[in-house]
């Protein structure tokens, strides 16, 4: 069953993040490590996209404090658009604040070490992204 995916996309690195096949739990997937390349941080993406078998795509959209969208809004933006143009899954954005603190404070629960909580916080970022997005979506129907 088709998947609703979640991405969190910075400078450096791709965090993924996926649902169950039931669409009710989120669970970080995999960090992809951005390249110098554009062309091969997109075909990346679209691999993980056919691998997890999505429906939708859910893009965490980093707003300030005050809701409005900056440079790295306008940067998620840009490379969300050329995604959209190589693949045929329909793309939403989601406000993204906060979701990096919250990972980062869920992580360090853990008994994790520093590297590895720096390695997996894009892809908690990308799950904490897409659970809100669940939470709103289940608490919108009916």
């Amino acid at each position: 069953m088709p998947r609703i995916v979640a991405l969190d996309v910075g400078d450096a690195t791709i965090g993924v993040a996926a649902t169950d096949e039931l669409r009710l739990i989120a669970s970080p997937v995999r960090t992809i490590h951005r390249t110098r390349s554009v062309k091969a941080d997109l075909s990346a993406v679209e691999e993980m996209l056919r691998e997890l078998d999505a429906c939708l795509v859910v893009i965490g959209l980093p707003l300030d404090a005050e809701g409005e969208e900056g440079i790295q809004a306008r940067k998620v933006k840009n490379f969300s658009n050329r995604l959209a143009r190589r693949v045929t899954v329909p793309i939403e954005f989601w406000d993204e604040r906060f979701s990096t603190a919250d990972a980062e404070e869920r992580l360090l629960e853990t008994d994790m070490s520093r590297a590895k909580r720096r390695e997996r916080i894009h892809a908690a970022a990308a799950a904490i992204v897409l659970e809100s997005y669940l939470r709103e979506r289940l608490n919108n129907v009916g």
